[in-house]
């Protein structure tokens, strides 16, 4: 997410009085909707909660709309339609349209292989802006299998042509580990081939369903060194052509990153059921109370008000090493949900920072997991989760 924030004339004015520590921040300037968990792809590094909302929960079209009207009155200026899979929600297009019409900025996050060209096109005409589709490798076997639906990578592969067709920018998410980091340069050299203006190297990040398969995904260090280089190197080769970025995981690096720009600082989502959420992983902390938009309370109520979003804001929840660190208002302590799904507490350093505890053990760990011999997924549906057949090699 960007650091700047929306000036005070342009969000703050339409909050509820009451101040708190959210009016030096500002209305985040993009907003992720979740709205659906359905997908017909089962990636094992899902960021989805493990439990799933079901589309009986979902907010309706209406409520949707009411959403994104508000979202535009108070001043956030982008929305990404993201799920799941959004183009299993029939009314797409409709909620597309409708947030072109109140003004804002319109980006589709997909798997790309429900969508036909016809539909691509009327979701252009309704005002999309922005297309992303997810890769889960550049050859057809194992990018199917990683996603564990079949054909996924040549419907993707199409959708990806239709978009350039329908003369929209695309972006192109490469999710990265340690099965498909070997084709790093044929990845890179695919979002060139595709047109792509931009491409996210992104290596997965260790929790909620990916915390069920890290053995199965977690890099060696070579690895990552090697696709460390691959990045500085193409970024150099390819500057001005494409835009590469770059997201190392956090069990190689020795301070945590600034979590979604820290605990409610630049960022919330909208769940499926309508939860207004400080990341996309935040339901899977036990205890916190998230309000919805179906409650009593606007979203800027919620965003500057409740209890949730003001438990980890700032720093006067911090504890030892945190609360005496130098780098306390730099990286706010890392990324609250891995803390909890590491270390059981959210108020704890989060294990990907050198200084806690935890760091050397959850480390090792991790490295004599890159360097087994599991390959199997458990992959992500409604049922829990179901194991890859077939054996470990």
């Amino acid at each position: 997410m960007s650091d700047v924030t929306i000036p005070p004339s342009d969000s703050l004015a339409v909050l509820e009085k009451q101040r708190s520590t959210a009016e030096t921040f500002g209305i985040p300037l993009a907003v992720l909707l979740e709205i659906t968990h359905r997908c017909p792809l089962q990636c094992p590094y899902c960021s989805n909660p493990v439990e799933l909302d079901r589309s009986a929960k979902e907010l309706t079209t209406a409520e949707w709309k009411k959403v994104l009207t508000e979202l535009a009155e108070i001043g956030v200026l982008q929305v990404h339609f993201s799920g799941g899979e959004p183009t299993a929600r029939k009314d797409l297009v409709e909620l597309v349209k409708h947030a072109s019409d109140v003004g804002l900025y319109t980006n589709l996050i997909t798997s790309a292989v429900l969508l036909t060209r016809e539909r691509l096109s009327d979701l252009a005409d309704a005002g999309l802006c922005h297309v992303q589709i997810s890769f889960q490798g550049i050859e057809e076997g194992l990018a199917d299998r990683v996603g564990g639906y079949k054909g996924g990578h040549r419907k993707k592969l199409e959708v990806a042509r239709w978009t350039r067709e329908l003369d929209l920018p695309l972006t192109v998410n490469a999710v990265m580990h340690r099965q498909n980091l070997h084709q790093l340069p044929d990845m890179i050299q695919m979002a060139l081939d595709l047109d792509a203006d931009r491409l996210e190297v992104a290596n997965v990040q260790y929790y909620g369903w990916a915390l069920k398969n890290r053995a199965a995904l977690m890099p060696t260090v070579a690895q990552l060194d090697k696709c460390t280089r691959t990045v500085v190197e193409a970024r150099e080769r390819l500057k001005g052509r494409l835009t590469i970025d770059y997201v190392v995981p956090d069990y190689y690096a020795l301070r945590p990153k600034k979590c979604m720009g820290g605990w409610g600082r630049q960022f919330f989502n909208i769940s499926p059921a309508g939860k207004v959420l400080p990341c996309h992983a935040a339901e899977s902390i036990t205890g916190l109370d998230f309000e919805s938009v179906r409650s009593n309370h606007s979203i800027a109520w919620i965003w500057q008000n409740s209890e949730a979003f003001n438990r980890y804001r700032g720093t006067g929840w911090m504890k030892e090493p945190c609360k005496s660190c130098e780098f306390r208002e730099i990286d706010f302590g890392g990324c609250r949900c891995q803390a909890f799904a590491l270390t059981g507490d959210a108020a704890n350093t989060d294990p990907a920072c050198a200084l806690s505890p935890l760091h050397e053990t959850i480390f090792k760990q991790a490295e004599a997991e890159a360097g087994g011999e599991t390959s199997r997924f458990l992959y992500r549906n409604f049922a829990g989760g179901t194991l890859e057949s077939g054996n470990d090699a």
